[in-house]
């Protein structure tokens, strides 16, 4: 789209600050069922200028409304009323959610006009294997799966949306704080359908710290001390949840997580339909959502590959939305862009190049660990590789089914494999908090699963002939590839697995044996 074009040159704070500027003069309304689009536009100009608008469906028509002025929200809401007590009592707290009702259902429902709706979840795999089928190369396949999986613009303002409402709530007790989203909402390789990942913030408190050096005092606030972060973090994060629990609209199922290594709060915030999880500010988890951001932006390639590695590896069992021994999504990200910074010449640089381009206002440094990086997309040289994503994806499953994952380990600041520090069957560096392995809790023989998926796929790709299944009506390509293995001719398999070592072998074929990754939990576990 051309928003994401635009957006593409702007560095990431720029597009954050944007976005969550522009959540702050958005509203969203719950629809009557029998809508003229053109009266309700009408009605809402009559508080201010609208900017941009759409409607999606979630249990309900529902109208996102983004004002091109603040006021108009205050003016809106002078006209809207309290919901009648009649069987319920209210909370009164007065959102910017709002439930539109037809005065004279009737007569107006004559005036219905068919409305335009926002996708907010991508095609099921059935219809993206069709649609791939119709492609005339592996990498307009790649393509493809790609713009259908994609946050929209619209669903991208949902999503800011969401934060700014909650943060609406955290303002209650800490009037200058915000909340942001980080992860996969704003890394740019989000998939429609993911959870929200927001933390809250209490502003920037080094900018503060430059007017404090005048006059002829030190002064502070006086605040209550705990024993330690962690203490503070869980006591916000409690009085938040329940803050949410007891008056958030559509709050539902908040659930406290506590005692998790990084505490947080879950609920669905069911009038945009998400589920969100709420945590304290992590510097680090930033850094590293502004690190994908940059390598997303550098080369279309890059969105398009880690998207059709994920789609792969979520059909193939080899990542679960639970947690467990299985790869994520984030370590399989960080495979895709090792091997990126591996090809000659790389499609994109290492941490420590980006580090190099970094100037004073790129210094970062967290917790002792150095995660100063560039920001300016436009200081970093285009790649001089020219290799089509029909070749890289090819030679991804081919570099990761050969990968001697016993000795090496996988390090992105540096673009290349050093020794294992520790024993983890899979041993990928934490670009910033370097003695961590980000994929520490996978195992053996989810690595082994890895392996041998790779290898068929990388098999399947150099061996296919695809006139010839283009002509059966078969699916071939990426196609080809999104479809469960072994089904056919599991001896074929065994055939192209001879020489890995027969351990390994017996361990991959019966992993491949037990169809889903929930038996093989258990067969590991045994």
């Amino acid at each position: 789209t051309d928003a994401e074009l635009s957006d593409k040159k702007k560095t990431f704070t720029e597009v954050q600050t944007e976005r969550l500027e522009q959540a702050d003069r958005t509203i969203l309304i719950k629809c009557p069922p029998k809508l003229n689009e053109r009266k309700l536009l009408q009605y809402l100009s009559g508080h201010g200028s609208i900017k941009s608008h759409f409607f999606f469906e979630n249990r309900g028509i529902h109208a996102l409304i983004e004002f091109s002025e603040k006021d108009s929200i205050v003016s809106l809401q002078e006209a809207i009323g309290i919901p009648s007590a009649a069987e319920h009592h209210v909370v009164p707290f007065k959102s910017r959610l709002f439930t539109f009702m037809l005065k004279n259902p009737v007569s107006q429902a004559a005036e219905e006009t068919p409305l335009r709706l926002s996708p907010q979840s991508h095609i099921p795999v059935k219809e993206l294997i069709q649609k791939l089928c119709c492609a005339d190369s592996i990498s307009s396949q790649m393509y493809i799966l790609l713009n259908e999986y994609q946050l929209t613009e619209e669903n991208i303002k949902l999503r800011f949306l969401a934060c700014s409402l909650v943060r609406d709530f955290t303002r209650a007790y800490f009037p200058d704080s915000t909340v942001k989203p980080f992860g996969s909402s704003v890394n740019t390789f989000g998939k429609l359908g993911s959870d929200v990942d927001m933390f809250l913030d209490f502003h920037d408190l080094q900018k503060h710290a430059t007017k404090m050096k005048k006059g002829p005092f030190e002064m502070e606030y006086q605040m209550k001390r705990l024993p330690s972060e962690r203490l503070a973090t869980q006591k916000i994060l409690s009085v938040i949840g329940d803050c949410l629990d007891n008056f958030g609209p559509g709050c539902v199922n908040v659930q406290k997580i506590l005692n998790a290594r990084c505490p947080l709060v879950k609920f669905s915030h069911q009038p945009t339909g998400f589920q969100c999880d709420l945590s304290v500010s992590n510097s680090i988890a930033i850094r590293s959502s502004e690190l994908l951001y940059i390598y997303g932006c550098l080369d279309s390639r890059v969105r398009a590959l880690v998207f059709t590695v994920r789609c792969w590896a979520r059909i193939h069992g080899l990542t679960n939305s639970v947690p467990g021994n299985w790869i994520t999504n984030f370590s399989l990200t960080m495979l895709v862009m090792f091997f990126l910074q591996k090809r000659s010449p790389p499609v994109i640089p290492t941490l420590d190049q980006l580090k190099e381009l970094a100037d004073e206002k790129d210094k970062h440094i967290i917790g002792g660990y150095d995660c100063s990086f560039v920001s300016d997309l436009s200081k970093i040289k285009p790649s001089k590789n020219t290799e089509t994503l029909d070749v890289l994806l090819g030679e991804f499953f081919e570099y990761f089914g050969n990968f001697d994952f016993r000795k090496n380990s996988i390090n992105l600041r540096k673009g290349k494999e050093v020794n294992k520090p520790e024993s983890s069957p899979l041993y990928i560096w934490n670009p910033f908090e370097q003695d961590l392995n980000i994929s520490k809790n996978v195992n053996q023989p989810q690595l082994e699963k890895f392996v041998a998926m790779a290898r068929e796929s990388a098999w399947i790709l150099q061996k296919e002939d695809k006139t010839q299944r283009v002509i059966n009506k078969e699916p071939w390509g990426l196609a080809a590839l999104l479809l469960p293995f072994g089904k056919s001719s599991p001896s074929k398999m065994k055939n192209r697995m001879k020489g890995i070592g027969s351990e390994t072998i017996r361990n991959l074929l019966d992993s491949l044996k037990l169809n889903n990754a929930n038996s093989l939990q258990k067969a590991v576990g045994k």
